[in-house]
């Protein structure tokens, strides 16, 4: 077993008694940081255990010690088959089904576990933190499912698939991704499977840790996303022959919105040092103002920024908190109670779903705009190189249309939804878990969507050569030209689709753009 002394790299991450960092999930869930349970932690986790051995020897019933599950709570158990209840509530409840979910959000929900029973406040023994601990560092992966949770009661099914590969059973991947029985992965990592004694299975599966991992990755991705879209639509500003003058600070001071500022800063700064900007800037340029989707480009991409840190408000205080039931108090109660609710996680991702589809839906209108020569102001139709012969980027417009109707589906709150379960016990869920799954997809489609504006952008500005684009949106251009050549008859386009969508998600776009913006918002 690792060990789980304070004594470990700069690049660990420490797991007390107060949670853990948006930044924490991030290292062990992308980048494999390794985590240390403070000895703080350690102490903590050992002394409460203490009351749940005191509970488990008394006479009163106490949930999760003495008594069934769910509906059968009011089923006591005897002490002889309290062992037998632990391993039975971890086998019934890994019973999700369905593809399986991505390994970063498996360690994030792990982590989040992991820190959950390091507040000391689940009554679990030491040696279960431990393990957990070192199923983590040995890069071990649990085989969880898409479907299965209903996010109350926690993400019952995806935390009880983490929980069966600590009792030896159940399936894992390596960390290259091998699969493998869990008895055989823990035995080849020095790992002792667990016997859970009284309470020690439900602590292990009665928290909102998928839900919240899942948000707390989407934040991350949509911090770069943003950015993103900015650069995008400076590109299609400038391809389109729009204004850089809507973007002033004094115009969106009128309206004091932090993240439309934001934006705007960022589209103004990306297209300072234009030539085609600079082209139609005097008083010959006879257009009164630019349609929506380039004018408003600040608002929308503001309002997202503004609806992320909402989101990441309600993270903050899920991170820093402590959900089981029933838990341990400070003053050594154990009391029952209803902080596995997930509903401040579900709606805040499905908020933020709704965001992502408008962001694309704006995103789509912009590409459209540059290949339609009605409205593209000079460029040949669909920018294509012998129009008739060659369609040009036409049919890219319909893959971000098929994605942006996707996103609008995706974007019908799953929080809003509700099917009661264990016999009426339980019988108003949040759906959190769907609603992080369903904003996984929004993430990706909005990439993609981005992807092919920046696309298209990229080539209406070198047909507008030989006036020269800003700096910063120069070097996108450049970053793209490595791996997509410029503009000529058509070619096999999906693959340079691809190219676009790889460079953005690995954030070159981005980078590219702020060697001469410096870092944008």
């Amino acid at each position: 077993m690792t060990a789980t002394t304070d004594t470990t790299s700069h690049d660990a991450v420490l797991v007390g008694t107060h949670g853990v960092s948006e930044r924490d999930v991030i290292s062990v869930a992308r980048e494999n940081a390794r985590v240390v349970l403070t000895n703080e932690a350690l102490t903590a986790i050992a002394r409460t255990r203490v009351v749940i051995d005191g509970l488990a020897l008394a006479d009163r019933p106490v949930y999760g010690v003495s008594t069934g599950f769910g509906a059968l709570a009011t089923k006591h158990i005897p002490q002889h088959l309290r062992g037998q209840l632990q391993r039975s509530l971890i086998r019934s409840h890994a019973a999700g089904t369905g593809a399986e979910v991505e390994r970063e959000v498996v360690r994030a929900m792990m982590l989040l576990r992991l820190a959950t029973l390091a507040s000391g406040r689940t009554g679990v023994r030491p040696v279960v933190a431990e393990t957990y601990a070192a199923l983590l560092n040995a890069g071990l992966t649990p085989v969880v499912h898409e479907f299965g949770s209903l996010g109350c009661s926690g993400d019952l099914s995806p935390l009880a698939h983490v929980a069966i590969v600590l009792t030896g059973e159940g399936n894992v991947r390596d960390a290259d991704g091998v699969l493998l029985d869990a008895a055989t992965a823990l035995e080849r990592h020095g790992i002792t499977p667990l016997e859970l004694v009284e309470k020690e299975g439900l602590a292990l599966i009665n928290g909102t840790d998928g839900m919240l991992g899942q948000l707390v990755l989407a934040l991350n991705d949509l911090d770069h996303l943003v950015k993103a879209a900015d650069v995008a639509a400076a590109m299609s500003v400038e391809g389109l022959l729009g204004t850089d003058r809507v973007f002033a600070a004094d115009l969106q001071a009128l309206r004091p919105q932090i993240g439309q500022a934001l934006s705007a800063a960022n589209i103004s700064r990306l297209l300072r040092g234009s030539a085609i900007v600079a082209s139609h800037a005097g008083p010959e340029d006879k257009r009164v103002q630019d349609a929506y989707s380039l004018r408003c480009a600040p608002q929308v991409a503001g309002a997202v920024r503004d609806t992320i840190v909402h989101a990441r408000t309600v993270a903050s205080r899920e991170l820093q908190s402590t959900i089981d039931n029933p838990v341990v108090t400070i003053d050594d109660r154990v009391e029952s109670n209803g902080n596995f609710h997930g509903a401040p996680i579900g709606y805040v991702l499905d908020f933020l779903a709704i965001a992502v589809a408008d962001l694309a839906s704006i995103s789509e209108r912009r590409t459209d705009r540059f290949l339609d020569v009605a409205r593209s102001h000079g460029l040949p139709p669909f920018l294509a190189d012998n129009p008739g012969v060659d369609s040009g980027h036409m049919i890219a417009q319909y893959t971000q249309a098929s994605i942006v109707s996707e996103l609008k589906r995706l974007a019908v709150p799953a929080s809003v939804d509700s099917i009661p379960s264990s016999a009426m016990q339980e019988d108003h869920v949040s759906m959190g878990w769907n609603a992080a799954r369903k904003l996984r997809r929004s993430l990706d489609g909005l990439s993609r969507v981005l992807a092919v504006e920046i696309l298209t952008a990229a080539r209406g500005i070198d047909l507008r050569a030989p006036l020269a684009p800003s700096p910063a949106t120069g070097r996108v251009i450049d970053a793209l030209r490595a791996e997509v050549a410029g503009p000529g008859t058509d070619r096999f386009l999906s693959p340079e689709i691809e190219a676009s969508v790889a460079l953005l998600q690995q954030r070159v776009f981005v980078e590219s753009a702020e060697q001469e913006t410096g870092p944008l918002v």
